[in-house]
């Protein structure tokens, strides 16, 4: 089967799944959904030219035309990228959505990480969601205001984080060339902005780096922290994307040793007293 013949099948299937009811369109119909010419309007091209994209003679349609289409035919994300991928052999640009939090499901993943610290981040690392060992061991970011959640401002701005750094400089340029790829990937540039603004003013040591224009991936490595109570803890780290939210990223942090995991252990221990005794 032709590619131009799978987009049609796709594009009809889609099609027939929309209840005109839904966009005010009533009368008799033969078959189900949408006729073509309602969805042509809707898209803003020719009723011809759709006919034939549906009957595989269209040629390939141009990524402003498929995504027209897509809103036309109010596709999910999971089906424009499906979308595009038949269509044109590609995914489409990316459009960044500000993260409104994770679901309670994804937060019972992180607390499932008992000795482990994870996080969860946006594309402009702002810290959104956490584990208790998370909290204990890196940073109680339930403590902070959500403005100040943000992984790069923490690591230029805040002396406790930097002090933690076994090796700040090499962690400061890490963490800066990984926040250059996934804006870029998540294409948040614009919400980006104001951040690197306020970083580039408030530490010179943030724009010498960021006019380096170094880029890597998170991806996976080892972490060494000096902890205030717990003393040196090192981590193996890998870095995920999260299904379906392509705003989100997990960061977990595996005790590297038996000896390390038993400082997490026993600063977690030491949190929960903590808390009983406030109570």
């Amino acid at each position: 089967m032709t590619t131009e013949n799978q987009l049609g099948l796709y594009l009809k299937d889609r099609r027939a799944r929309l209840d005109p009811k839904a966009f005010g369109l009533s009368g008799r119909r033969r078959t189900p959904g949408l006729r073509r010419e309602e969805v042509a309007q809707r898209a803003n091209i020719s009723a011809t030219w759709y006919t034939w994209l549906e009957q595989g003679r269209g040629g390939a349609p141009s990524a402003d035309v498929l995504d027209r289409i897509a809103r036309a035919l109010m596709l999910t994300d999971a089906e424009r990228e499906h979308l595009f991928l038949v269509g044109l052999g590609r995914q489409p640009e990316v459009r960044y959505a500000a993260a409104e939090g994770v679901t309670p499901r994804l937060q019972r993943v992180l607390d499932a990480f008992e000795l482990s610290p994870a996080l969860v981040k946006t594309p402009t690392w702002d810290v959104v969601a956490w584990n208790r060992a998370a909290a204990v061991v890196l940073t109680d970011y339930g403590a902070l205001p959500p403005e100040a959640r943000n992984i790069l401002r923490l690591i230029f701005l805040d002396p406790r984080v930097r002090a933690a750094q076994f090796d700040w400089q090499g962690v400061a340029r890490f963490v800066v060339a990984a926040f250059r790829a996934d804006v870029a990937r998540a294409g948040a540039a614009a919400k980006a902005e104001v951040l690197v603004e306020e970083l580039c003013r408030s530490s010179p040591e943030f724009a010498a780096m960021w006019r380096d224009n170094d880029v890597r991936r998170h991806g996976e490595g080892l972490k060494q922290l000096h902890h205030p109570a717990a003393g040196p803890i090192a981590f193996e780290y890998s870095a995920f994307s999260v299904d379906g939210r392509p705003d989100l990223g997990m960061v977990v942090y595996n005790p590297a040793t038996a000896e390390d995991a038993e400082r997490v252990r026993a600063l977690i221990d030491g949190s929960r007293i903590a808390s009983r005794a406030e109570r």
